[in-house]
């Protein structure tokens, strides 16, 4: 059950950043570098135009320092459920920014997906704590 489960949620994982991706495109598809200056990410768009470039919010570009694991099944699950409720609260952060519905509906649904992926985390969690006890 472990590996299949894992499996799906990075598969699933990986399509949320192409999802995230996408919406960016689109809603910067046809805008020039006067648009990104006006809002204030112009040094953005002189690096990589409107393209996407994973970052967080405030710039600091994407590591795998952000990627933590310890090769303990309990430890790296924990991790997991926390960085499952983080995604979730970044959505909530998002859904409040946004007034755009189609943006709305497509973040709905991702938050929904980071809900069940905490949910099946913690039941992998929970086999493994299990076993130990045996």
């Amino acid at each position: 059950m472990g590996i299949g489960l894992l499996t799906d949620i990075g598969t699933e994982e990986l399509a949320h950043l192409e999802i995230v991706g996408s919406i960016v495109a689109q809603l910067t598809s046809g805008e020039g570098a006067k648009s990104f200056d006006r809002y204030g990410v112009g040094d953005y768009y002189v690096d990589h135009s409107n393209a996407v470039y994973p970052q967080n919010a405030a710039g600091a570009p994407f590591t795998s320092a952000y990627l933590q694991s310890k090769g303990d099944p309990i430890a790296d699950l924990t991790e997991d459920l926390a960085a499952e409720q983080k995604a979730r609260a970044t959505y909530d952060n998002i859904l409040r920014l946004s007034d755009d519905p189609d943006v709305n509906n497509v973040i709905r649904f991702l938050r929904e997906r980071e809900v069940v992926h905490f949910q099946r985390f913690g039941e992998l969690l929970d086999i493994y704590q299990s076993k130990i006890k045996e």
